[in-house]
This record gives structure tokens, C-alpha cells and sequence, in this order.
């Protein structure tokens, strides 16, 4: 049987259209000729999540979105239908697709929570659904306090700032200036003075070695007599305790008797009393004997210069005066 012309060109149109439907829906990412399950998962924000964008399990591609509709009871709510293309994987009843950021681009996509029910999923079910936090909202939840906070420090900083501009002011300044001076010349003073003080050294260098050298022979001198020196302060030890043995108290008032009477004795002497205290208060006591020293001074001197009145001697003996 013969084909005729007609009925090629009509396949050949045939298996066009075929091919354009099948290649459009190909490059929406859907395969007529597959047999993949779908699902469903309602949310109320799907964050800029959109057709194609995938489905990851365990972080790898397993699906993709197919699409992303309002609910038709007109609450706002945004169903997604997604597509898994890894027919062996088996996702249980409780799991949930949760959306999320792929990627530091702001790419959302959907990725299965595994849950742990023992039954599996089956084509065209609803699963639960959350919206995970996205990379940039979770940078933003971190840095919101570091930003509050540094704006607080701005703040503190700013204000720092006004109060130090009012303190220096022109007085201030010129007080500054001043002290600053003051310092700068109280700094002088003190080189001057260390450097006086090392010319000083410097010239008596040899004193301060001659010193330094006294002071350790004393020191050698204290240690070579060192136990000559712990008999001394034996022996005064001893000497201090025979004096805190010793009745003291007694002796102390032994002596103040004797002072009392002593001083009695001067208060009789000065009033006259007794031999001595007439002896020292009369005066002619003291007249007679001046009176009998003086003549006891010219007889002296008579003496001397008349001899014969009291000594008579003869060379050739004594003439009686009868004679």
C-alpha cells in the first residue's frame, strides 16, 4: 500500500506538534513521559520561591517546583506543587518541606525534612510546611544587636566628644599651655640637678670608694668580733638581769631618806643651828680667826727680823747673868 504525500506531511506535522509540546513542557521542567510523584505544600509566604526552583534532600537535587498558585478559598495561602524525580526515595508521612536560601544569592528552594512515620508518601499528597530563616535574615537577627550597640558607643563617643570640646576650651587651652610648661621647665630643672648631682660624684669618687671601703672593714670588723660581740651582749644581758633581780625599790627609797635628811641638814645649817650652822652664819667666828692669822703673821715677820729676841745662843757657851 502506498503512503501518500498528504498523509507524511500529516505525520510529519503530527510528530512537530508532539515535539514542540514536548519540548516546552521539557523546558518548563516537566516530562510528559515521566511517572515522578507529586506533592503539595500550603504556606502562607513562600519568600520569592518560584517554578523550577529545586527540591533538595540531604543536600542533594532530587525534584523541582512545578507550581505556585493562590488557594482557591481566598485566605492568601500559597500552594506549591513540586515534583520528585528520584522515584526510589521514600519520604514518610510526617516530613515536612521547608523553604529555605540556597545560596548566598537569595535562591530559595524547598528542602525535605525527613520525617520518622512509618508511612510513606504517596502521589499528589500534602505535606506540612515552615519556612526556614534565610541566610541574610539570620545575619541580620546577629548583627541587629552589634548595630544597637554601636550605635549606643556613637552615641557615647558623640558625647565624649561635645563634653571634651567644651573642657578645652580657650582658658583650658591656655591652662594647658601653661602646665605643659611648667612640666618643661620643672623637667629642666631636674636634668640640671641629675647633672649636678654626677659632677658630683664624679669629683668625689675616691671619698665615696674610701667611704664605701670604711664602711666594710667596719663590717668585716663587726663580723670577725662577732663573738666577742654575742659576750658583750651576754654578759650586759646578765648585768641587766642581776639589776632586775636586785631590790631597786628599796634602793630608791634608801636614797630618797638620805636626800630628805641631807636636805634637812642644810635647811638646820642655813638657820643656824648647831655648830656648823653657827660656824657658817657667824661672822665672828670667822673675824677672830682672820684677827689671829694676821698676828700670827707679824710674829712670823718679827721672827725673822729680830731672831735674837727669841733664840739666844753662844759659840763659846751660856754666860750665866748672875755674873
Amino acid at each position: 500500500m502506498k503512503v501518500g504525500k498528504e498523509v507524511k506531511i500529516g505525520g510529519v506535522m503530527l510528530l512537530c506538534i508532539f515535539l514542540s509540546i514536548w519540548g516546552a513542557n521539557y523546558l518548563k521542567g516537566k516530562n510528559i513521559f515521566d511517572n515522578n510523584v507529586k506533592l503539595f505544600a500550603v504556606y502562607s509566604n513562600v519568600g520569592g520561591l518560584s517554578r523550577t526552583n529545586p527540591v533538595m534532600y540531604n543536600g542533594n537535587k532530587v525534584g523541582q517546583v512545578e507550581s505556585v498558585d493562590f488557594a482557591k478559598d481566598f485566605s492568601g495561602n500559597l500552594i506549591v506543587q513540586f515534583s520528585i524525580t528520584e522515584t526510589f526515595i521514600k519520604i514518610p508521612k510526617d516530613s515536612r518541606a521547608a523553604i529555605f536560601s540556597d545560596g548566598f544569592l537569595g535562591g530559595k528552594a524547598i528542602n525535605l525534612e525527613v520525617g520518622e512515620s512509618t508511612i510513606i508518601v504517596s502521589n499528589l499528597d500534602t505535606l506540612n510546611s515552615s519556612i526556614e530563616a534565610s541566610l541574610q535574615d539570620a545575619v541580620n537577627q546577629q548583627i541587629a544587636p552589634l548595630k544597637r550597640k554601636a550605635e549606643d558607643l556613637i552615641g557615647s563617643i558623640d558625647s565624649a566628644i561635645t563634653t571634651v570640646k567644651s573642657i578645652f576650651n580657650t582658658k583650658a587651652q591656655a591652662d594647658i599651655g601653661s602646665s605643659i610648661t611648667n612640666i618643661k621647665q620643672s623637667l629642666e630643672v631636674f636634668k640640671r640637678t641629675m647633672e649636678d648631682a654626677d659632677a658630683m660624684v664624679n669629683e668625689n669618687r675616691q671619698s665615696l670608694q674610701r667611704i664605701f671601703s670604711n664602711v666594710e672593714s667596719i663590717t668585716q670588723n663587726f663580723e670577725n668580733n662577732n663573738k666577742k660581740l654575742d659576750q658583750t651582749l651576754t654578759n650586759l644581758k646578765m648585768i641587766s638581769d642581776s639589776l632586775a633581780g636586785a631590790n631597786l625599790k628599796q634602793t630608791v627609797n634608801n636614797a630618797s631618806v638620805a636626800m630628805q635628811e641631807v636636805a634637812e641638814l642644810m635647811t638646820k645649817i642655813n638657820n643656824g643651828e648647831g655648830s656648823l650652822g653657827a660656824l657658817m652664819n657667824n661672822d665672828t667666828l670667822y673675824n677672830n680667826l682672820e684677827a689671829a692669822a694676821y698676828d700670827l703673821d707679824q710674829l712670823m715677820l718679827d721672827m725673822r727680823l729680830n731672831p735674837e729676841r727669841y733664840v739666844h745662843f753662844s759659840i763659846f757657851g751660856r754666860k750665866d747673868k748672875s755674873e
